[in-house]
């Protein structure tokens, strides 16, 4: 039986919402993988939790990183409309 990445994935989506997004992405899918591994009873499950936990900080990591990457290109494109406007 493989051994959990529980803490790992809590760390990578603690990090993702704090300083580095992509990082969630990582905990998203290494969450949902170890997970399902979990589930076939192919992995410890005694990290189910922390796994559990780092699968939805790098979910809401991914959104927050994507929802502002959006506004970004929004504010961008308004910026450039409206320097040209003024030409």
């Amino acid at each position: 039986m493989k051994s959990h990445r529980g803490t790992l994935i809590l760390v990578f989506g603690i990090l993702g919402l704090l300083i580095c997004g992509p990082l969630g992405i990582a905990a998203w899918i290494m969450g949902g993988n170890d997970l399902k591994e979990m589930d076939a009873g192919t992995m410890d499950p005694a990290g189910r939790g922390n796994t559990n936990a780092g699968k939805i900080c790098g979910m809401i990591a991914t959104i927050l990183m994507i929802v502002g990457l959006v506004i970004a290109i929004l504010m961008v494109a308004f910026v450039g409309v409206a320097g040209l406007a003024h030409h």
